[in-house]
């Protein structure tokens, strides 16, 4: 059988070309073996397989510019100028090294191949394999990466994998997320681990004082964490060495930590090693801090040198070659405290290094060349059989068929969410899921746990809902217990440690047929083992600071899901050794970590609606808390309604202005409900906003529940009065006359209608507890040139605002600010009016946008603010989408299913490269999916409901 195997650049010094040439060495033995490089990036080649197997590089970038390996005729500057465009099938953001040069080149070598089985090693070379790749081709991708933490590298995986004959990772949870991902249109999905080099492997006696780390010198290796551990392990046993192998941009970095600490005597930086079977050898321990591992070919080297490992327990390889406690050690990702704890352990232990080294040894069975090559063919043969029968065709023809009816628009499925890298699959684990999916039809898998289906909660809910578990195991089992204050949104609760046991327990027998989890919580607070909370009960004897309980609650379209950072907490509170007198939390509370005795005064402290015990302490008012109200308002306007519309042109029509026809501009102009959706932000995100206000010019959206208590609609006669001119067309103007809002609170915040709240913020966000707004500034800055009559009329209304803050504070502003929500303070507006009476007038006077425009809402308020002492600068975390730009497309991708930012804003610019009929579709597919729950402000929804029947309370201020 003829086989290819695809890389990037075959002459890399990394794991997924180690692991590429093994076993290709190994199946030269009885195939026809090639590997096919697209990029020739060095000289010589660092790792060298078996002379049967074939290696062809297709350009060469050695060289001035780049260009084809093949013989050719035609003058380098059109390889040069085809290897400057973008790759018309991988996407920039996916893998940047590919363009149209490749595309060219590789669609050549591919076109006439005789190959039987082409193996693609990254998604960007999926994409190209499938599309360019003969019919007859059977076509399998060998993931070497943590598939699911892939970011936006990995899409390819979820546009085109249906198109595979197999899909081969390194893990059985990235299978399952696979499964999960890709639905009925995944391709045959197998767990195939990377194989150990064939040869002989001496074994290491155990006796060094050596601890060995290998990988590439790069972030995502975290060396750096080794290095600080070691700092640590040198205090205690200066005699031992930290041997690093590898090479990479960060080895300057290294070396510059090594003489900081001052363990240049006990920490070596060896630099690329072609024989590290020969380094296991010489160790006693190894060592790995990667940030995630797919397989982690390292530590089964290692253990098949009889060393045992200390690792971080990243997703997803370590737990695929170290059986914690008996061949090496996992500790919580990012703990360097524990990694050195567990190195001290084998240093000092030497028994226990010796048994762990030879139970080591007897596990790398499963990984030798013999087995994993034997996997290997079985796959090929098979899927040449299902090839040769005819069936392949139409399978594969309706996997795409069910991947293009799930796909969005962009073609790609929605990810799953990754299972949690610590939850436990043991047989009794799965046993109970399988039960308890199998008993309630609402719950669903997700994310490699069990969920209840999203009906009618908000993020805040769920934190509740949590709680109440946590509260209702306790008491009734009779174990006291306190809420704690801290700033995070989820809940807290202490319990003495006396009642760990008791409290496993009354977790394992309360919700014993129940989809609620525990999360065992080390001391530093991190999850170190995650299972259903029946079976938490052998976990009392673990050494753990706490249990993190909750119950994963997920939508309908698995693109919200609300887990484990909402779960309530239970920690163990102890007496502090130091000083009887007090109790020792395992985590800062806002009144500290050490609580004297003496305070513990019994209170109540009611969230949810439901009374809660907690101390005195925790009920009064500390210092940075909010007790004020903040408001938020909105200016809106339907562009689509007829009759805005016709007085709209009215007005046009007296200032000798070009009107359109009703009609064609309220077909270009449709309503997308925005702010629909941005409401449902702040139900999901934001409860503690008190009222909503919706300035509008005669419109009234047509769901939106007028008689709520916390929303009304205020129309522009209200804040004008006798002021400025009606009707107006001029945002500016509006946005001058906000605080003349009758019963608007002091603090409140600004929204465009096209400004969302992305995830669960708090009020300290936007204000301080002195009452203070912050600011959020852009890096965009104000042109520093006079206002102009080609100025955008927001450029020229910053222009105006920094002459004003010139004039009287003697400073010249220079940026404008974020797409958020502006937080205002009603007097600093009021302050404003009255000091720049002239330029608010004539802002408030013009129907129109005008160059003599203020901007006062969205700019003036936070410069005036900050030089009277009542604003200051703030951090947000902001997302901007022009949905208008066929570019901006990955970003709302990502925001979508990552959800990374605290507020983000979805604009449209009309000159852009995206029809509205599209953009209409992309916000029509966007909005609903990232806000699934119908807030309580639209009529006759769940919550609406709820909250007239007063099952939804206030935020406790």
């Amino acid at each position: 059988m003829k086989i290819t195997f695809l890389l990037t650049t075959a002459d890399a010094v990394g794991g997924t070309e180690r692991a590429v040439f093994n076993q290709a060495s190994e199946l030269a033995a009885r195939h026809d073996v090639r590997v096919l490089s697209v990029f020739k990036s060095n000289q010589a080649q660092f790792f060298t397989p078996d002379e049967r197997v074939r290696v062809d590089y297709l350009l060469d970038l050695t060289g001035r510019v780049p260009r084809p390996l093949r013989p050719t005729g035609v003058d380098d500057s059109v390889w040069a100028g085809l290897a400057a465009q973008p790759s018309q099938i991988v996407d920039r953001s996916w893998e940047s090294a590919f363009n149209r040069l490749s595309d060219l080149e590789l669609e050549l070598a591919l076109q006439d191949t005789d190959t039987d089985v082409l193996i693609t090693t990254t998604p960007a070379l999926m994409a190209l394999a499938v599309q360019l790749a003969p019919a007859h081709v059977i076509t399998i991708h060998q993931e070497h990466r943590v598939s699911e933490l892939r970011g936006t590298s990995g899409e390819p995986l979820r546009r085109y994998a249906s198109r595979l004959d197999a899909l081969a990772v390194l893990s059985e949870r990235t299978r399952e997320w696979f499964a999960e991902t890709l639905g009925a249109a995944a391709p045959r999905l197998e767990v195939v681990p990377n194989a150990l080099p064939s040869g002989f492997r001496p074994r290491s006696t155990l006796r060094t004082r050596t601890v060995v780390i290998a990988g590439r010198l790069v972030a995502e290796k975290q060396i750096d964490h080794a290095v600080t551990a070691w700092a640590t392990v040198a205090r205690h046993h200066p005699d031992w060495q930290l041997r690093i192998f590898g090479d990479g941009p960060l080895s300057g970095s290294l070396r510059r930590q090594i003489d900081m600490l001052g363990l240049h005597d006990c920490v070596q930086l060896n630099g690329n090693s072609r024989h590290l079977a020969e380094e296991w050898a010489k160790a006693s321990i190894a060592t790995l801090t990667s940030r995630n591992e797919a397989f982690g070919l390292v530590l089964a080297e290692a253990h098949a040198a009889g060393v045992p490992v200390v690792s971080y327990d990243s997703p997803n390889g370590p737990r695929e070659v170290v059986v914690d406690g008996q061949t090496g050690i996992l500790v919580p990702p990012g703990d360097t405290d524990a990694l050195a704890s567990a190195l001290l352990l084998l240093i000092e232990d030497t028994e226990l290094r010796q048994r762990m080294g030879a139970a080591a040894l007897a596990s790398v069975n499963r990984f030798s060349p013999t087995v994993v090559t034997a996997h290997w063919e079985r796959i090929f043969h098979e899927l040449a059989a299902e090839r040769d029968s005819g069936r392949r065709a139409v399978a594969k023809a309706e996997r795409q068929a069910v991947h293009a009816y799930y796909s969005g628009p962009d073609g790609s499925v929605p990810a799953a969410a990754p299972a949690p890298s610590t939850t436990v699959r043991t047989s009794d684990q799965r046993a109970l899921e399988e039960r308890l999916l199998k008993r309630n039809r609402r719950l669903v898998n997700d994310g490699g746990q069990l969920c209840r289906l999203l009906e009618w909660e908000s993020p805040w809910d769920v934190v509740q809902q949590n709680l109440a578990l946590a509260a209702n195991a306790l008491e009734g089992a009779d174990i006291p217990y306190l809420v704690v204050r801290d700033r995070l949104v989820r809940h807290t609760v202490a319990v003495h440690a006396v009642h760990k046991e008791a409290v496993f327990k009354a977790l394992a027998d309360r919700y014993a047929e129940e989809a609620v989890y525990a999360a065992v919580l080390n001391e530093g607070q991190k999850t170190v083992a995650t299972v259903l909370a029946g079976l938490a009960a052998p976990y009392a004897d673990t050494p753990s600071s706490g249990v993190r309980l909750y119950q994963n609650v997920v939508s309908r379209s698995r693109l919200l899901r609300l887990g484990a950072v909402y779960g309530c907490a239970i920690t163990f509170w102890d007496t502090d050794p130091e000083d009887e007198s007090h109790l020792k939390a395992p985590a800062r509370t806002l009144i500290g970590d050490r609580v004297p005795a003496s305070a513990m005064h019994r209170s109540t402290l009611t969230l949810g609606g439901r009374p809660y015990p907690t101390i005195g302490a925790f009920g009064r008012a500390l210092h940075g808390d909010i007790t004020f109200p903040v408001d938020a308002v909105y200016t809106w306007v339907n562009g689509a309604d007829m009759a805005w519309l016709e007085r709209k042109n009215a007005v046009l029509a007296t200032m000798g202005m070009d009107t359109e026809d009703a009609a064609t501009s309220a077909a270009r102009f449709r309503d997308r409900d925005e702010l629909r959706y941005s409401l449902r932000s702040i139900d999901m995100y934001a409860p503690w906003i008190r009222h909503i206000y919706i300035v509008t010019d005669r419109q009234v959206p047509h769901w939106l529940d007028l008689s709520h208590p916390r929303v009304r609609v205020v129309d522009h006669t209200e804040i004008f009065g006798d002021r400025g001119a009606l009707p107006t067309y001029n945002s500016h103007a509006i946005e001058s006359r906000l605080h003349h809002i009758e019963g608007l609170a002091e603090h409140f915040l600004y929204f465009n209608d096209d400004v969302f709240l992305g995830r669960t913020v708090q009020p300290e966000t936007f204000f301080l507890g002195n009452g203070q707004a912050k600011h959020f500034m852009s890096p965009t800055a104000v042109p520093m040139a006079p206002v102009s009559a080609g100025d955008e009329f927001n450029i020229s209304a910053a222009k105006n605002n920094r002459a004003l803050i010139e004039r009287d504070f003697g400073q010249t502003l220079v940026h404008s600010f974020l797409h958020a929500p502006h937080p205002l303070r009603r007097s600093v507006l009021e302050d404003i009016e009255n000091r720049y009476q002239h330029a608010v007038a004539t802002t408030a006077a013009s129907r129109l946008r005008s160059h003599s425009d203020i901007s006062v809402a969205s700019s003036l308020h936070h410069y005036f603010g900050f030089h009277t002492l009542r604003s200051v600068p703030g951090s947000i975390s902001c997302g901007f989408v022009n949905v208008g730009l066929s570019e901006h497309a990955p970003r709302l991708n990502r925001i979508l299913t990552v959800r990374p930012h605290d507020v983000f804003c979805l604009n449209d610019y009309h000159d852009g490269d995206v029809p509205e009929d599209e953009q209409d579709a992309i916000l029509a597919a966007f909005l609903p999916s990232y806000f699934p729950v119908p807030s309580q402000f639209e009529t006759g929804s769940p919550r609406n409901q709820r909250a007239h029947a007063g099952y939804l309370p206030g935020w406790p201020l």
